[in-house]
């Protein structure tokens, strides 16, 4: 279906999302463009920074792409940054996605503006895009924390990747904790200021998450891991073992004790069966 071709739908009350329905500032009206997520599906609310770090770009497409497979959509506000990062992911991880951006479903008012192409790739892929605001509506100040509530209640968990201490990402985080919505948190490194405010979070009970099984486990989604195929063998498992954390690729090389020309064929195995992958100048593993 052509972008330019999908009508903006005004949603009765009954097509409200249940969930959505049971808020006390519930909105009156919602609009539609394209296809919202069927009612089996677990919704994820993936919020962050702006002004994102590599980490939480890496954190935020690997997290995302555990996810493929399982019945599980994801929601943002096609903001820059980790909103934007977590709608291609869930596109390339063939997930559905929804945009609920701060302004009308109209093209000439849809913001950001540099992230018209990606509304049409989550269109053309069977997402949707969903807002409160009337079609023509531009964005204002208060148009934000507005559409952050929509976020919080629509979805079953909210997952934080980067947030400062002052943050709007962390008016998402307290409204999905009012909603009584599952709050997980990425943590993030001690010296950096970009995590601060998840980490706030975090020690107010949000569960912190390290791969995307504890995201399954917040939606209530059983894990369905398939055995690594073929086996590993005895180089293989020592490659594996040695990647409990990322691990620089020379730095790995040496640890092995193998010949730089052997390790590398082993490790280009090993990216090409998808057991390992090579991110921000690290080696980690996929599975």
């Amino acid at each position: 279906m052509e972008y330019s071709m999908t009508a903006i739908r005004k949603l009765m009350p009954g097509e409200f999302s249940p969930l959505l329905s049971q808020i006390p500032d519930a909105p009156e009206t919602l609009y539609v463009r394209g296809t919202l997520p069927s009612s089996d599906v677990r919704l994820l609310t993936v919020v962050g920074s702006r002004r994102m770090t590599p980490y939480g770009k890496d954190a935020c497409e690997h997290l995302i792409a555990g996810l493929s497979g399982y019945p599980v959509a994801i929601v943002s506000g096609l903001a820059l940054g980790i909103d934007a990062v977590a709608h291609r992911a869930a596109l390339n991880a063939g997930l559905t996605t929804v945009a609920v951006p701060a302004s009308g479903l109209d093209d000439s008012v849809l913001y950001p503006r540099s992230n018209l192409p990606l509304a049409r790739d989550i269109l053309a892929r069977g997402g949707a895009l969903l807002s409160e605001f009337e079609p023509d509506w531009k964005p204002r100040i208060e148009s934000f924390p507005q559409r952050n509530r929509i976020m919080a209640a629509m979805s079953h968990a909210t997952l934080i990747i980067e947030a400062g201490e002052r943050s709007g990402t962390l008016i998402t985080a307290r409204l999905a904790t009012d909603y009584d919505r599952e709050l997980l948190v990425v943590p993030h490194g001690i010296f950096s200021e970009g995590g601060a405010g998840g980490h706030i979070f975090l020690k107010l009970g949000a569960a912190p998450v390290r791969s995307a099984d504890d995201i399954l486990a917040a939606l209530s989604i059983e894990p369905d891991h398939a055995p690594l195929e073929p086996a590993l063998n005895e180089a293989e498992q020592r490659v594996y073992d040695a990647l409990a954390y990322p691990t620089p690729r020379d730095e790995l090389i040496r640890s092995l004790d193998l010949h730089i020309g052997e390790a590398n064929v082993l490790l280009a195995s090993m990216e090409l069966r998808g057991i390992i992958a090579e991110s921000l100048g690290e080696l980690r593993r996929v599975r």
